[in-house]
């Protein structure tokens, strides 16, 4: 019997140094009411490769055959799929009766201007709309709902995303949110803190089209999940212990 009470004072010390304690942290801690009335300017998306562009063109013409001629299927390289122009590989679309624009880099307004700029003397008073077809953000990690979210809407914040992703998990790192977004061929990382009101000053706070936004484990999940492998070890171990010890027992009777 005295062995059994030291194996239960060395399991209760055992899992007493494994016990550690998390820090909780929601939204936004740091924000009261009157921080809501600051101004925070949205960043319009830039489009990029493999884009897909709704692209209207109207004039004040009063003949609808002379604005068809500008939004008629173009065929060929960077053509219109059904559902918008494509932005191919090296960043162009093709636009009938226009030819080859270079689109990547651009704003929509940027883009619409520029297009404008070439109907310019073939149309009275031209007008462009654009609108993105394919405007989608991925999000991995410890969240909810993980994966490609493709969305109807053109802005998108961070704390948008996370929702449709299922939150972040208890297991994730709210304060170290990272961010991989692409910009005129380039890879950028961000780290946004989403615990924080500094969060609307970020340039990712307003997500582009394509963005991947990435959830680690924070260092206590990880070291939780270890714990749970050495207790694992420790129960199956003493087990046997215990088994060898109540067979030696016996033997001694």
């Amino acid at each position: 019997m005295r062995f059994f009470s030291i194996l239960a004072v060395i399991c209760s010390l055992v899992f007493a140094s494994c016990k550690t304690q998390k820090a909780v942290y929601n939204y936004l801690e740091d924000m009261k009411d009157t921080a809501v009335g600051k101004q925070f300017y949205i960043a319009e998306p830039v489009i990029q490769k493999n884009d897909q562009l709704s692209i209207q063109v109207y004039s004040a013409s009063l003949d609808p055959q002379v604005d068809q001629l500008y939004n008629m299927n173009p065929g060929g390289g960077g053509q219109q799929l059904g559902y918008g122009y494509l932005v191919d590989q090296k960043g162009n679309l093709e636009l009938p009766r226009l030819g080859k624009i270079h689109a990547e880099g651009l704003t929509k307004t940027q883009l619409g201007d520029t297009i404008k700029g070439r109907l310019t003397g073939q149309l009275n008073d031209p007008s462009v709309i654009i609108r993105f077809t394919n405007f989608r953000i991925i999000v991995i990690g410890e969240v909810g709902s993980p994966g490609v979210k493709t969305i109807p809407v053109e802005n998108l914040t961070i704390l948008e995303a996370l929702a449709m992703a299922g939150d972040i998990r208890e297991s994730g790192k709210k304060k170290e949110v990272k961010i991989l977004r692409e910009n005129n061929g380039k890879r950028q990382l961000g780290i946004v803190d989403v615990t924080n009101s500094k969060l609307f000053e970020s340039p990712y706070y307003q997500l582009q089209q394509n963005d991947v936004v990435m959830v680690e484990k924070t260092r206590y999940s990880v070291q939780r999940a270890e714990q749970g492998r050495i207790m694992t070890q420790i129960g199956f171990g003493l087990t046997i212990i215990s088994t060898i010890a109540l067979l030696v027992s016996l033997v001694n009777k």
